[in-house]
């Protein structure tokens, strides 16, 4: 545990977000209201001393409590949300969880701004020991205006799957912690279009950033192009840009990246159109010359073909998956493409097929980490409840056989992972894109303290933002390691008009 914590607190020194420099708000249990349901104040013994907590069932739907800070600091342009609860009851032990949920709004003049209360994800935590008090982190990075009081919302989620413990909890107080907006990320590309999806790669010390140019949110046009740019000041500047694929028949669109056993840069490019929709392999020495080097024929076709990882012997591999994204189809698939001639050909293996929509583990991540052990995270196209979260895959043979399972990572909405890996140190590094929230989060972690135990991940933190109009208008974070950072790559904006980013971030 302590290892953990030396993880979590390093985290944030090192990554972007910062304090604001203003104190933390405390709310206490008295400074709670009853807002919906009848949850309970009452008085919980420590000994010879009674603190008042707010009791809130574990069987009853629709108990909340409610809040209001003082005004937020000038400096102060987001919140981290905790809660402190604790359970009494004997038969509370780790092997339950409880699930949480924050609404948020702020006030002028007395009422709520016009947006009203935003209701946050679900989240699920494991119960401590009777009687140990616990801190549940609610919103990690919720985007806020300087200078106006927060009202907040606590309520239990006891018909939430997650929520496993029948008996009530106590909630001691609330803490709000005022954040600063994390440093601006670089500008790539902003021309006019719906710039996209984009995929990073590092060729010595040159950044590769390549991406895709169409009208809008869309993947089958034809004048939907690959571009690519580059960068040798760690994303300050970029080379003019180069159209490497640009068939007017389909719509080119980036789906992976990768490093061959030479040391040059590939790419995954989806192709969807006329005389029959394909996958190409790009390969580049620089990121101004490319190369096809194979369009394999794949069956099932995937929708998308992801990041190439490297396996011992020189094989390179990469994930997929398959869908049309219909729910109540059993119709989804996923598995693993295998090259053992430096990308030129690729064989196809099934990993899972006949799955619905909620099952798959779309738009993977993975990263080798020697003995046979590979480790990918994938979103969820679900939402809603707290069981709605990242998956985890895991293989022990060098990708033949896998695990799937569900991860405590719900802060997402069609989130894309993108995983780091340092063999050194044992830590894994996740990037993902809060769509709808416009934030850029990473989280850290031993590989050890998760490999078994898919909960286990910490709390997320913000690293970059975004400002998109609709919550697909932004997202698909994709990271690479380069002279001593780490950088994201992603895009944000309009329905028409969106810009790639690329955002340094320091290592741990």
């Amino acid at each position: 545990m302590k290892d953990k914590m030396i993880v979590w607190c390093t985290a944030i020194m090192c990554a972007g977000t910062a304090f604001s420099g203003s104190a933390p708000i405390r709310l206490g249990a008295t400074d709670f209201v009853r807002a919906t349901g009848n949850p309970s104040l009452v008085a919980w013994a420590k000994g010879s001393v009674h603190v008042p907590v707010w009791s809130l069932s574990g069987r009853t739907v629709g108990q909340s409590i409610a809040a209001l800070t003082p005004p937020l600091p000038s400096d102060c342009t987001a919140v981290r949300v905790e809660i402190q609860v604790v359970n009494e009851d004997p038969s509370a032990t780790n092997t339950f969880t409880d699930v949480y949920r924050a609404q948020i709004a702020q006030v002028a003049d007395g009422r709520p701004l016009d947006w009203g209360f935003v209701a946050g994800k679900p989240v699920r935590t494991r119960l401590s020991a009777p009687g140990k008090v616990r801190t549940v982190v609610l919103e990690t990075y919720r985007k806020v205006k300087p200078g106006l009081p927060l009202s907040i919302r606590i309520q239990r989620e006891p018909d939430d799957p997650g929520d496993t413990f029948v008996s009530p909890a106590g909630l001691l107080s609330a803490t709000i912690m005022p954040l600063a907006e994390p440093a601006p990320a670089s500008i790539v590309q902003d021309v006019k279009g719906y710039n996209s999806w984009p995929m990073l790669q590092a060729v010595g010390n040159r950044l590769v950033c390549t991406y895709s140019r169409g009208s809008a949110h869309t993947i089958h046009e034809g004048a939907r192009d690959a571009y690519a740019r580059t960068s040798d000041d760690g994303g300050r500047t970029w080379s003019p840009e180069v159209k490497f694929a640009a068939d007017p028949q389909v719509g080119e669109v980036m789906i992976g990246k990768g490093v061959d056993n030479d040391g040059a840069a590939l790419f995954w490019v989806r192709c969807i159109g006329r005389p029959r929709s394909h996958h190409d392999l790009y390969r580049t020495k620089d990121g101004v010359t490319f190369e096809k080097i194979s369009e394999p024929a794949l069956d099932p076709f995937p929708m998308q073909v992801t990041d190439v990882f490297k396996l011992p012997g020189g094989k390179l591999m990469s994930l997929w998956f398959a869908t049309n994204y219909r729910k109540g189809e059993k119709s989804s698939s996923w598995g693993t493409l295998t090259s053992v001639d430096n990308g030129r050909t690729w064989e196809q293996k099934t990993v899972e097929a006949g799955l619905e929509k909620g099952e798959l583990p779309t738009e993977q991540s993975a990263v080798y980490l020697g003995g046979g052990r590979i480790l990918a995270l994938a979103r969820t196209e679900d939402g809603g409840a707290s069981t709605a979260s990242q998956f985890q895959l895991t293989s022990t043979d060098d990708g033949a056989t896998w695990t799937r399972v569900r991860t405590n990572i719900r802060d997402v909405q069609a989130s894309t992972p993108s995983l780091i890996y340092d063999a050194e140190k044992g830590i894994v590094y996740n990037y993902y894109y809060e769509r709808g929230r416009g934030v850029v989060k990473r989280r850290v972690v031993r590989v050890d303290d998760i490999w078994d135990d898919p909960l286990a991940w910490p709390d997320g933190e913000a690293v970059a933002v975004g400002n998109e109009e609709r919550p697909h208008d932004a997202g698909n974070v994709n990271a690479v390691a380069c002279g001593g950072l780490h950088y994201l790559s992603y895009y944000s904006g309009t329905h028409a008009d969106t810009t790639v980013f690329v955002a340094p971030v320091g290592e741990l």
